[in-house]
């Protein structure tokens, strides 16, 4: 009989304890040590997790032989050194989107994965969704001909400050388009596969703050060589969480949304509806379940299969290139025009 997989845990904010609570969930993990910022949440995690070892210097829980894999999740600036460490350390792990905020940060855990012979995989965790990535499933069918273009709309409340409020420190967050439009990019690349690489993007920015890295407002245009293109719009100063995504092809076309309270709520409302290739009515495609708990939960079930198999469940490779789409996308705002991609 297999062991479980023993995870550490580097990161015990509220979305670090929902990953604690997914590694619970899933079938064949153990979570067995936490590495928290500081003194009060490691009193979090000791009351919600006792008998769970909880450590106040991560390079301590990196140091336990008995670990096999470390998730983490520490605000996005972090992600590079904390990964970085974790697999030259010998575990195996899950990064927390987006990869890194640099490309030279990214280039340093892609370096330490080959380094190590250790498995990177990125939490893009979106392509796991039985909404989001059902769509891609109807793409790949060939039930709207070739996708052509795509609409991504995201209308939210303010963003929570994270911990010592990194969400509004642009040092620390990247940009808000990295903090949430990589996982809209990452999709909508893998949904137009066939197309290739996208070649340029161009993006406007409405800021109070005065930087278009952190502006409430953002919409840009992403383009491919063929012609085809994806409008990715947002707003945080909306209220609740609702998204929604349109895609039309050669031959049908696909509408899907999202709505809750929160991000996280497990009480949401959501549809997707496609018309095939041949037919003039749309069908209401069932979803049992949506939304990022769901989501989370999806992702660590999958992780120890992987892990196991010796690959990512969205790779590093992947990943730095949703963070050049996410980058250019911060220069054609605060410059306007289009910027050239180049991977």
């Amino acid at each position: 009989m297999t062991r479980p997989m023993r995870f550490g845990l580097v990161g015990y904010g509220l979305w670090g304890r929902l990953h604690a609570e997914a590694i619970q969930k899933a079938p064949d993990a153990e979570l067995v040590a936490i590495a928290c910022a500081s003194r009060e949440t490691a009193a979090a995690a000791e009351r919600a997790l006792p008998g769970v070892p909880v450590y106040l210097d991560y390079r301590a829980l990196l140091a336990r032989p008995d670990i096999d894999a470390v998730d983490v999740v520490v605000p996005n600036h972090l992600h590079a050194e904390v990964g970085v460490a974790a697999l030259a350390a010998g575990k195996d792990v899950l990064l927390e989107k987006p990869m890194a905020p640099t490309l030279e940060e990214c280039d340093r855990l892609l370096e330490a994965a080959r380094t190590s012979g250790r498995v990177l995989s990125i939490g893009l965790e979106l392509r796991l969704s039985r909404q989001w990535g059902r769509i891609k499933t109807i793409i790949d069918s060939g039930e709207i001909g070739e996708p052509m273009n795509a609409v991504v709309n995201l209308f939210r409340f303010p963003y929570r400050p994270g911990a010592g409020g990194w969400r509004y420190d642009v040092d620390r967050v990247g940009s808000w388009i990295m903090e949430e439009l990589v996982h809209h990019y990452d999709f909508l690349m893998w949904y137009f596969e066939s197309a290739g690489d996208p070649i340029s993007i161009s993006a406007i920015a409405s800021s109070q703050q005065g930087s278009a890295r952190m502006a409430e407002s953002f919409a840009s245009v992403l383009r491919f060589a063929d012609g085809r293109y994806a409008v990715v719009t947002k707003t945080v100063a909306g209220f609740e969480y609702h998204l929604t995504v349109d895609i039309v092809g050669t031959e049908g076309a696909i509408r899907s949304w999202w709505s809750g309270g929160l991000d996280r709520t497990r009480e949401a409302a959501y549809e997707l509806k496609v018309r095939r290739r041949g037919s003039a009515v749309p069908e209401t495609i069932p979803i049992e379940a949506s939304g990022e708990l769901f989501e989370l939960e999806e992702e660590l079930r999958r992780i120890v299969a992987t892990f196991r198999a010796r690959r990512p469940l969205v790779s590093g490779e992947d990943a730095r290139k949703r963070t050049i789409v996410c980058l250019a996308a911060e220069r054609a705002a605060r410059d306007g025009g289009d910027v050239t991609l180049r991977f």
